[in-house]
């Protein structure tokens, strides 16, 4: 934690996370430019950090602060907006406080020492959402998660999907399958030794089958990959220092060491059976996100994968929170070529030398082969230690060609979601929301996703502010 002082003006992108973002009621979207494409019908969700301090006092990592859902629904009658605090337990209790009460990832409870053990970790809620038929879910590392109405954005509650009682994690990338539905999941749960929890559940979100897989110490995994008829974890080396944390005394993000003689471990599961199909080792990287996983002609597992060198990131992003970032974190697109099987790495690439993150595939592609990869990328010539992602490109695996839509100076994009259209397989548009610098506002920006380079079909202009967020999804109508 940090007391806060007026933030420099000079990264202009961190004017969006100076001030506790302002919740807005249902309001239709102004069109600021171009028309709203014939056919996108439905809603954009997204959930990010929406406040990163209370009394003064800043939150020690950008994933500490409490999460906020933006709701963009798509209809014959026009668009509307609507952005909420997810109304968690902790959220309630430290916004009537006036201050920060709980630790959480990059923090230990604030106050008397005793704090450490009686408060537990927050569930801020704030790292992505899920949309099934009745509720979205606001999705968080290390807990059970919240429902929300999916209009409204009315929090209804923690929701354990039938089966994750006494708050069994349900983690910020679950993957659905888009020929059968199924939505498969994962958690972790703490202790000297994590345990992996994998879940299968129906297109409604309930939880029709678990299982449980000690894993070697407490490694730190986001991301995993559906591929086919597998599932598959990569274990980067890094390990939690476990006896600090569990008594209270250090946080998470303080606590993982880099142990790069480790390797990076894979243990690859049937998606049917949840049962260890093989495990293995491979050369040391460190990942948050994967763009999709499939089997190729031959049975070989194809991941793609946003690689860094090291751990350095995680102090990167507890930088941002700052407002003002010095840490290099550089992450590339590689590819890995895996023997399910056998459990053995056949060959590992890296297809595209640009600093890269937020790697996404169109929905009906997850798990099986497809030739784009959209993600978030700098713009030409920044420096990208004092910089976030300016713009956001497709990258053509038939080609390795980049499209990139550079969204303009002082301009920053989230990540890109993909919003098939229901008319044409074949094509789709892509779905992002802008933070100006340069007006101090925020925006909601849709390209052909064919497209990318040439100006968005459509700019709509929202109520506030949206801080920079993490990760979104679109549910079509």
């Amino acid at each position: 934690m940090h007391t806060l002082e007026k933030k420099s003006t000079k990264n202009t992108w961190a004017k969006a996370l100076a001030q506790p973002a302002k919740e807005f009621s249902p309001t239709q979207l102004q069109i600021l430019s171009g028309k709203i494409p014939e056919g996108l019908r439905g809603t954009l969700y997204r959930n990010g950090v929406a406040q990163l301090e209370r009394g003064g006092i800043g939150v020690g990592h950008w994933f500490d602060g409490d999460g906020a859902i933006l709701g963009v629904h798509f209809t014959d009658a026009g668009v509307t907006g609507v952005y909420r605090y997810v109304q968690t337990d902790g959220y309630k209790e430290e916004a009537a406080a006036g201050k920060l009460l709980y630790g959480n990832y990059g923090m230990t409870a604030p106050g008397p020492f005793w704090n450490k053990w009686l408060k537990p970790i927050k569930n801020s809620a704030n790292t992505s959402v899920l949309a099934l038929p009745d509720k979205l879910l606001a999705l968080w590392e290390g807990d059970n998660p919240h429902a929300l109405d999916l209009q409204t954005l009315h929090t209804l509650g923690k929701d354990d999907l039938g089966a994750l009682n006494n708050g069994l994690p349900y983690s910020a990338h679950p993957k659905v399958d888009p020929k059968s539905g199924s939505i498969f999941n994962f958690g972790i749960s703490p202790g000297l030794n994590g345990v992996l929890n994998i879940y299968k559940s129906d297109s409604t979100g309930q939880v029709l089958q678990k299982t449980s897989f000690e894993l070697d110490g407490f490694p730190l995994i986001h991301d995993f990959v559906l591929a086919g008829q597998y599932l598959v974890f990569f274990l980067p080396p890094l390990r939690l220092n476990a006896l600090p944390v569990l008594s209270g005394f250090s946080c998470y993000g303080d606590s993982f060491e880099w142990k790069p003689q480790l390797g990076t471990q894979f243990l690859v599961f049937d998606r049917e059976t949840l049962s260890l199909v093989s495990r293995g080792e491979t050369e040391p990287w460190y990942q948050w996100h994967f763009g999709n996983g499939y089997v190729d002609d031959s049975g070989l597992v194809i991941v793609d994968v946003a690689r860094y060198e090291d751990f350095q990131t995680n102090q990167y992003l507890r930088e941002v929170a700052t407002g003002e970032t010095h840490t290099p974190a550089v992450s590339t697109l590689w590819r890995v070529q895996l023997d399910p099987k056998a459990g053995q790495v056949q060959a590992i690439q890296e297809i595209m030398d640009r600093h890269c993150e937020f790697p996404i595939v169109p929905p009906q592609d997850q798990g099986y082969r497809t030739r784009h990869t959209y993600l978030t990328v700098h713009r030409q010539g920044v420096d990208n230690r004092k910089e976030i992602f300016g713009a956001i490109a497709r990258f053509d695996h038939k080609t390795d060609t980049l499209t990139i839509a550079d969204c303009g100076e002082n301009r920053y994009p989230s990540e890109p979601i993909y919003a098939p259209n229901p008319q044409n397989p074949e094509q789709g548009w892509i779905i992002t929301v802008v933070y100006d610098g340069n007006s101090d506002r925020s925006e909601v920006w849709v390209f052909d996703a064919d497209k990318l380079d040439e100006e968005p079909l459509c700019r709509l202009g929202l109520p506030s502010v949206i801080p920079h967020s993490f990760h979104g999804t679109w549910k079509g109508a």
